[in-house]
């Protein structure tokens, strides 16, 4: 394990630590274990289903996008690499290394980089504007969840949002400029090929924009889905009176105001905004278990999966690489992680 994955897991690890001291001083922990325990098991169930389609909502995604870039990919491939990405957003800062991880493992099927790096963009975009409009939506239909949020939150609001508008913004004017870019001499013949074939996707991709209302659809149900898992919780506990939108319109404007925080998951944030949003729906009483609950089937629960699943697709990266070359070391190289577009807000 090199330096920076090891910094990356002690620096979760803090931050975990830390969340649940700050959680625990806000209710005896007796007091605690008995209210958890009188969440209803189906509805846990439920959050946990949510996941997996929030998950395999952006598997569906890229297996439709890769296969308009002529790789037609098994939708099982398509959920390990959202599996990865997942896992992989969740332990570096602001999310910076789930889609190197995809990327990385579509190019062990045979996916060229540049394919898999358009395929990345093209989602974080949907993901992105999906993101900024649904939150922004909730912010002007919600103004007691506004109001609640108070200034200072609300500041967060404010740069999260501008955030996303130039993450997204830039990530459009990239794919532009990489279609027309025009290369000189001196570029090294293997970059060459890389942008010919990420010009070339592009290309077929500005030939199928009927594929852009499926895109943005497909994200709409996989941040409904993320973001509705507080609601299970609080049907969990037997509660009513909130509808489904106030939930999800909270869930969004609480994954706005932390996703461009740089710490792994929004670990320690999104717990602290989501006390103070959802007090609102759950009460002084319940919101601490609650916000317990929602983020530990949303990310924590979701992390020793995804995390399991990772681990399967390696191990299946390096038997194929063992097949082909017995001589081979037994030891895949290690993903190299750079900055990516986009975040896996897990608030």
């Amino acid at each position: 394990m090199d330096r920076k994955r090891i910094l990356s897991f002690s620096l979760l690890a803090a931050l975990i630590c830390g969340t649940l001291f700050f959680l625990l001083r806000q209710q005896p922990l007796s007091t605690l274990l008995q209210v958890l325990r009188s969440v209803r098991p189906g509805y846990i169930a439920l959050g946990l289903g949510l996941m997996f389609c929030f998950v395999g909502c952006e598997a569906l995604c890229s297996k439709l996008i890769l296969g308009r870039l002529g790789h037609a990919m098994p939708y099982r491939k398509c959920l390990g690499y959202s599996f990865a990405g997942f896992y992989v957003s969740s332990i570096t800062p602001s999310s910076t290394g789930g889609q190197p991880a995809q990327i990385f493992y579509m190019s062990k099927d045979g996916i060229p980089a540049a394919h898999g790096s358009l395929n990345m963009m093209v989602i974080a975009v949907c993901y992105q504007t999906v993101t900024f409009l649904y939150a922004a939506l909730s912010f002007f239909l919600l103004p007691q969840v506004r109001a609640a949020l108070g200034g200072g939150l609300g500041l967060l609001l404010l740069y999260g949002g501008v955030v996303m508008i130039l993450l997204t913004g830039g990530l459009v004017t990239l794919g532009v400029r990489i279609g027309l870019v025009k290369h000189e001499d001196k570029v090294r013949a293997g970059l060459e090929r890389q942008m010919n074939a990420y010009r070339e996707g592009a290309d077929c991709l500005k030939a199928n924009l009927s594929l852009v209302p499926a895109l943005l659809g497909l994200t709409f149900l996989q941040l409904t889905s993320l973001y509705a898992v507080p609601f299970a919780v609080y049907l969990g506990f037997g509660l009513s009176g909130a509808s489904l939108f106030q939930m999800v319109g909270t869930q969004a404007l609480v994954s706005l105001a932390v996703g461009s925080l740089p710490l792994p998951g929004a670990v320690g944030a999104a717990e602290g905004v989501a006390l103070h949003a959802f007090t609102l729906f759950f009460g002084a009483g319940l919101v601490t278990p609650a916000v317990m609950v929602a983020r530990g089937i949303s990310f924590y629960s979701f992390l020793i999966i995804s995390g399991l699943i990772t681990l399967c697709v390696h191990l299946s990266v390096r038997r194929r690489a063992l097949a082909r070359d017995p001589k081979t070391p037994t030891v895949v190289p290690p993903v190299r992680l750079a900055k990516a577009g986009r975040k896996t807000v897990l608030g």
